[in-house]
């Protein structure tokens, strides 16, 4: 191993945090409070790092000799703007809030309508590049999903067994995102092991 202390230091780590939620001792209670205020701390700090390497990178292109950006002016204007009002009035603000909400709920909106059109072109380029029961299925099931969340449907929910259809339909997702879930979740763990083991070591570099 290139860096044994490193390795040492993290494998104890995980395992004492690890233990510490299936043995209630006082004192791997206490061990494994510290070492996960460590780790949000440490988080934090890595986040901030990362704002502000964004920001450099934004100021580079803005202050370039050439070819400048003025959508990185707008980002470091807005940024700056952010921040300032963020402190001058603090996150728990309603208006802050309100402000904050305005501009990132049509954001969020018109990113869901790119996804939902780059998933309806992906599953016909799919159906035409292999055409078989999968493909089938995921087409159909794109299409249908398009269609039911479009909201042209919802004029049919008074009818008892269309509302029938379009509730057993609209719980179809939460299946999907459970299983999302469970995959995230299985390869947390399977990444954990491997870094208590020590077949990964992202800390050495």
């Amino acid at each position: 191993m290139k860096a044994p202390i490193a390795t040492a230091i993290a494998i104890a780590t995980g395992l004492i945090v690890l233990v510490g939620y299936f043995i209630p001792l006082p004192v791997l209670q206490n061990i494994r409070a510290i070492l996960l205020g460590w780790g949000v701390t440490l988080a934090g700090v890595a986040a901030l790092i990362g704002i502000i390497n964004l920001v450099i990178t934004h100021w580079r292109r803005v202050t370039a000799p050439r070819n400048r950006d003025l959508y990185s002016a707008l980002l470091i204007l807005s940024f700056l703007v952010t921040i300032a009002a963020g402190l001058a009035l603090g996150p728990a603000d309603a208006q802050f809030q309100h402000v904050v909400t305005s501009i990132q709920v049509p954001l969020e909106t018109s990113l869901m309508a790119i996804l939902a059109v780059s998933l309806a072109y992906a599953s016909l380029r799919l159906f035409q590049k292999r055409k078989g029961l999968v493909a089938v299925v995921f087409v159909i099931s794109a299409l249908l999903f398009l269609l039911v969340t479009s909201g042209f449907l919802a004029s049919g929910s008074d009818n008892p067994i269309m509302a029938s259809v379009l509730t057993a339909v609209n719980q179809l997702p939460v299946a999907g995102a459970r299983g999302i879930l469970l995959g995230i979740a299985l390869g947390s763990l399977a990444t954990g092991l491997r870094i208590l083991m020590g077949t990964d070591r992202p800390y050495s570099g």
